[in-house]
């Protein structure tokens, strides 16, 4: 076990390798299940990888499951963590609380707790023991047996009872968005101008809770950007947006395009859920002068994001959503609780991919 740092609320003495980086920053984590002062030790049921990190092993793979799992195990076993090195993602977990560290600031757990981490694995010292056997390799919620290790600093909730897990878990893992949406759109509502919203992805887990948020807070208008027919069919029958548009994300043109046709302008807000690389020009392009872009993805290049704003003149405000808002996650689950399109979105998608 790692002794280069004294006990640690953000977890440095978990750091193999290299020293003075933060646990996420770290190529290697320590995932012994040992307990320092204040550690929480959970016995992992489920992983839901990062949206962008599961389809790009899938796409380097060829949809082949087995060589997707394969690539997950050596991910966990050379770095003692789920951190995808291409696309620098992870993802989350859920499992039940094995052992709570001496000196724990998580006051609210006991052990037997099912929990579910508000982080990324990307920080998260885990260890897989069961080689992911009951799992195919062709979805993001990967069922597995193996222990992981929270610190002080860790964000944790209980998962609510009156929700199946695989539900959710698919909530949990995309929360900060809706949050993030609702917090500007309510910016901008109390500066006296309820915003037209765009959101690139709509028919997504981040993109139909970003929609529901965004009316909830009081958007004037907002439309669900889709790339193909089906997910735009769907995005209608739930009734989440108030207009639908077809357009490839990775198409500039077609994608400020299609949104000044659905607003009949460009977009105040513009919210990227979308989980494939080369988005960002097409939503600057797509947002009105003096708007706002959140980037809520983690295949964003925000180098690409930065430059491209700047070449193309774009007086816009850019956001990197990180992941957590304060009563992120509870605001998420009443969106699911009472909106009625959420709750068909997620319920559809979870079916489809064998999860309920």
């Amino acid at each position: 076990m790692s002794t280069l740092h004294p006990v640690s609320p953000v977890g440095l003495h978990r750091v193999l390798e290299p020293t003075g980086v933060l646990p996420q920053g770290a190529w290697k984590l320590d995932a012994s299940p040992q307990l320092h002062p204040g550690e929480i030790r959970v016995r992992v049921q489920r992983l839901n990888l990062d949206a962008a990190s599961f389809r790009q092993l899938s796409d380097k793979h060829g949809g082949d499951g087995d060589r997707v799992r394969s690539e997950v195990l050596e991910i966990v076993r050379t770095r003692g963590k789920m951190h995808n090195p291409v696309t620098g993602s992870g993802g989350m977990l859920v499992g039940v609380v094995e052992e709570l560290g001496p000196e724990s600031h998580h006051h609210e757990l006991s052990v037997g707790d099912l929990v579910t981490t508000l982080v990324s694995l990307t920080l998260t010292p885990l260890h897989i023991s069961d080689d992911l056997s009951g799992w195919d390799g062709r979805s993001e919620q990967v069922p597995c047996d193996g222990h992981a290790i929270l610190f002080d600093r860790t964000i944790v909730a209980k998962v609510p009872q009156d929700l199946p897990g695989p539900l959710a878990m698919a909530v949990m893992d995309v929360c900060g968005a809706p949050a993030l949406t609702a917090r500007v759109v309510a910016r901008y509502v109390a500066e006296g101008l309820a915003p037209s919203v765009a959101v690139i992805g709509g028919a997504g887990k981040s993109g139909s809770l970003s929609l529901a948020a965004a009316r909830a807070a009081g958007a004037a208008r907002t439309v669900g950007v889709v790339p193909v027919e089906r997910e735009a069919e769907l995005l209608r029958r739930v009734g989440l947006a108030d207009v639908v548009a077809l357009a490839d994300a990775r198409d500039p043109v077609q994608l400020s395009d299609a949104v000044a046709d659905a607003l009949g302008a460009p977009a105040d807000v513009t919210v990227v859920c979308v989980d494939v690389p080369g988005c960002e020009h097409g939503a600057i392009l797509g947002t009105a002068d003096g708007g706002t872009v959140i980037f809520f993805s983690m295949a964003t290049s925000f180098a690409t994001a930065a430059l491209g704003a700047e070449g193309l003149a774009a007086d816009i405000t850019m956001l990197i959503g990180n992941g957590f808002t304060p009563g992120h996650a509870e605001l998420a689950f009443d969106l699911l609780r009472t909106d009625a399109g959420v709750a068909a979105l997620f319920a559809e998608r979870l079916a489809h991919d064998g999860h309920l």
